[in-house]
């Protein structure tokens, strides 16, 4: 509303001004045209990139979110079809770990790219150091390394992450890479324990990849924004055109110059707001990508899946009878 209202006030002037002088202030509007073509192919410009980067993020934030789906699939359904009495204790133990580093790897996704980190500051435990930590109460997610700092996590990744879980944010590694370390070496574990043959352990991998290519394609779009000289010019042309478009009217619109001049400055100025607010979509706004609740759905629908697989229900059920061989009857 600001530069609509400085628009209408400098055009309020230029009528009086007009009037005043015996109207001397009128231009022909012949030039307005060649104005409005470069107004237009800025604004084009501007909304289409702008447009482009939400489109490719929304895109790529559903190759996430498939990727972990189809990551879940076959870790649950493998777990079970790995003799004809289910799954040991451990391996429920292992897999059921694994596929909550998966929700979490969505919701620190989430986190990265509106630039929060994953570290609950106020977390009483940032202040306790330790000579070395265990990284996780389960054997796949126990690295080769230790921290020497105890660094908790917000509490969006209770129940998902071990609370022994050395966070290294703090340290420059993003928390989506630093989960799919976890990931690999449950894939790399199902692969020596026969629980996957070499060609599905191969395409897990390749499921993993895509994960982090999506996250790395979204990072650009967040850390690369879209030039400041061009922003800087296309307000510039913004700002001219409307300045002139006073001159151009006054003569056969009179005091009508004003509304008119500001109905098109707001048209203007509000197709550029536009392209400002999809530049960066991954924010809380109404027209960001609705990033909380993606991650929501597919935490509800791998729970449902996690509720089914511990009790043996369901799919999970019909599939221990085909291993069997029943079903085959």
């Amino acid at each position: 509303m600001i530069p609509v209202t400085l628009h209408a006030a400098f055009t309020a002037l230029i009528v009086y001004l007009h009037g005043q002088t015996g109207g001397r202030l009128g231009l022909p509007n012949s030039f307005i045209p060649a104005l409005s073509i470069v107004v237009g192919l800025m604004l084009v410009f501007r909304n289409q990139t702008s447009f482009d980067r939400y489109w490719s993020s929304r895109n790529k934030m559903t190759v996430v979110v498939t990727s972990v789906r189809n990551l879940t699939r076959s870790f649950l359904c493998n777990s079970w079809a790995i003799n004809e009495t289910g799954p040991s204790s451990e391996d429920i133990r292992e897999t059921d770990a694994v596929i909550k580093v998966l929700l979490a790897m969505l919701a620190a996704t989430k986190d990265a790219l509106r630039a929060e980190w994953a570290v609950d500051h106020n977390h009483p435990s940032l202040s306790l150091v330790t000579s070395t930590v265990s990284l996780a109460a389960t054997s796949f997610a126990t690295p080769h390394f230790s921290t020497p700092s105890l660094i908790a996590l917000k509490p969006d990744y209770d129940g998902l992450i071990s609370p022994m879980f050395g966070s290294l944010e703090h340290r420059g590694l993003s928390l989506p890479i630093h989960l799919s370390m976890l990931v690999e070496k449950h894939i790399r574990r199902g692969f020596s324990l026969n629980h996957f043959h070499g060609p599905q352990a191969s395409q897990l991998t390749v499921q993993l990849n895509t994960l982090i290519d999506a996250y790395g394609n979204m990072e650009t779009v967040k850390t690369t924004p879209i030039p400041v000289a061009l922003l800087i010019h296309a307000r510039q042309v913004l700002a001219l055109y409307s300045c002139v478009l006073p001159f151009a009217m006054v003569d056969e619109l009179g005091w009508w110059a004003i509304p008119i001049v500001a109905l098109v400055t707001f048209t203007l100025y509000g197709i550029e707001g536009i392209g400002a607010q999809l530049e960066d979509p991954f924010g809380y706004e109404k027209n960001d990508i609705k990033m909380d609740a993606i991650v929501e759905d597919v935490r509800v629908e791998t729970n449902a899946l996690l509720q089914e697989w511990r009790t043996g229900r369901g799919v999970f059920e019909l599939q221990r009878v085909d291993d069997s061989g029943i079903m085959d009857s």
